[in-house]
């Protein structure tokens, strides 16, 4: 689940920095019946400002009266979903950098404290669609180290029906057999 918001990558014009934070704020403007809306980031080396296009010259009926409120009221998780629609990233041509900004939740089950049974069936939910390394995630839940994960994988004793090298942001399960 997501701790913070994600560092966005973009080049700041002042300083040549390529990292942002963002704090949940928005600039709203209007010209007559025209609206802008901008997602606010601050360059993580200068703090200069920098604007993330959210709406364009849109005309001010066509926008919900609910999306306008929370811009208004610098929702910050309506900046979360901003920053996570494709199509606002691809606008204003940004990536972003999620390390640091996530945390695994077990549930607190001590499951793999116990050695109850040689099969352990595992069920990972996102909160968010945030791409990470399900090796790195194994690791962690499982108190593993890495290399350990690799290992598993390549002795079949850790299997999935997705491929668990590269990154995921979708739900997925594996099988650990002990």
């Amino acid at each position: 689940m997501p701790t913070c918001l994600p560092t966005v990558l973009r080049r700041c014009h002042a300083c040549a920095s390529e990292r942002f934070r963002a704090n949940g704020k928005f600039r709203v403007n209007a010209n007559h019946k025209l609206l802008d809306a901008w997602l606010l980031v601050l360059c993580t080396a200068c703090g200069d400002t920098a604007k993330l296009t959210v709406l364009e010259r849109m005309n001010v009926r066509s926008v919900r009266a609910e999306l306008l409120d929370r811009m208004h009221d610098n929702d910050s998780g309506l900046a979360a979903e901003l920053l996570q629609d494709p199509v606002v990233r691809r606008r204003n041509r940004i990536a972003l950098d999620w390390a640091g900004a996530w945390r695994l939740d077990t549930g607190g089950s001590d499951q793999l404290d116990r050695e109850v049974s040689d099969v352990l069936d595992v069920s990972v939910r996102f909160a968010a669609r945030i791409p990470v390394r399900p090796v790195r995630l194994i690791a962690e839940g499982c108190r593993l180290s890495r290399a350990e994960v690799e290992r598993l994988i390549t002795e079949g004793k850790l299997v999935s029906a997705v491929r668990l090298s590269g990154k995921l942001s979708g739900d997925f399960t594996f099988t650990l057999k002990r």
